[in-house]
């Protein structure tokens, strides 16, 4: 049963919006999220064919491998536009779905796509900290870049044991690290201020964005430092879900030089005009970032360590069931 009860979201945080935000997380994630919510797909190069169906099955195997598929039912924590959880039952790592957000806007696009794409997903918008579903509920808990967004993630994580039956697995992906963030930041700022400067240049106009795009995208930038709460160490991550009281708990990073790549892409991308880049540059973004990931997987990962990686990526079991050894 799909419930969306809440208000109407704002499409556009303004000045003041963004202000307030600053001293209440809950509140700028609530406004950063439903203000992205009908780009979102677009900004982040999101889709639901077989390109982002193996990026998404390929997370999963890589921190929990292939067994217990399909898992009967799955719940997406703070689920975006869907990304993960869609793109994982139509892989077959799932057949029935639920999905939950903070923010109203995101349940209304997620659930749109689900339909879309014929899947069995219920939706309702919740907070991560209280999560509105019954003990036991769950075999699969999945969540995509979102407890980097969650004030207290120990509270969110024992939120997801309760409502996983015994021996029901989660899986958190695309979560920052501290170091990681670090660089990132500093390679988007620099990428964003060469990009908006160049374009600025009477040869080079054509490629800039309007103004107000620019200062909109300003605005969310702004919005996006409140709702960003936390970086990760892998072995603090792993401790963390631990203390909670989930088992076998395991933790591991990816992306090293495919994000070094990848993060002055999407902001030169973000950065000029819509329709000045075309299909012949999107696959060479996408085909360069996966071949730098194979690198980082199969290369860089013996030698470098797992600290200096982007992504962090955290899996564990309810109490009750069988202990995995990895």
């Amino acid at each position: 049963m799909t419930m969306i009860e809440d208000p109407a979201p704002n499409p556009h945080a303004t000045a003041d919006q963004v202000a307030a935000a600053r001293t209440d997380p809950k509140l700028a994630n609530v406004l950063y999220h439903d203000w992205e919510a009908s780009s979102y797909d677009e900004k982040w190069s999101i889709s639901y064919d077989e390109r982002c169906i193996n990026y998404a099955v390929r997370r999963f195997e890589l921190i929990a491998g292939r067994s217990g598929w399909p898992y009967r039912r799955a719940l997406e924590l703070g689920c975006g536009t869907g990304f993960f959880l869609l793109n994982l039952m139509q892989g077959g790592v799932a057949t029935r779905g639920s999905v939950t957000d903070l923010a109203p806007g995101m349940v209304r696009v997620a659930l749109r796509n689900a339909a879309g794409l014929g899947l069995d997903v219920d939706g309702q918008v919740a907070d991560a900290e209280r999560i509105p579903y019954d003990d036991d509920t769950f075999d699969l808990v999945v969540g995509h870049a979102v407890l980097h967004h969650i004030p207290d993630v120990s509270a969110a994580l024992r939120e997801v044991l309760r409502v996983l039956k015994p021996g029901g697995r989660f899986v958190f992906a695309g979560e920052p690290t501290r170091i990681g963030d670090w660089y990132a930041r500093r390679i988007s700022r620099a990428t964003w201020w060469t990009v908006t400067r160049a374009t600025g240049l009477r040869p080079l106009r054509a490629w800039r964005r309007p103004k107000a795009q620019l200062d909109e995208s300003s605005r969310a930038a702004a919005l996006e430092a409140v709702v960003d709460l936390h970086t990760f160490d892998p072995d603090e991550l792993k401790a963390c879900a631990r203390r909670a009281g989930a088992l076998d708990v395991r933790v591991v990073t990816e992306e090293l030089t495919a994000a070094f790549f990848g993060w002055p892409v999407r902001t030169f991308e973000a950065a000029v005009a819509p329709g000045r880049l075309g299909v012949g540059w999107a696959m060479f973004a996408w085909r360069t970032w996966e071949g730098l990931s194979w690198l980082d997987a199969h290369v860089l990962s013996r030698v470098v360590p797992r600290r200096f990686f982007y992504n962090a990526l955290v899996t564990g079991l309810a109490p009750g069931g069988a202990e995995h050894s990895w």
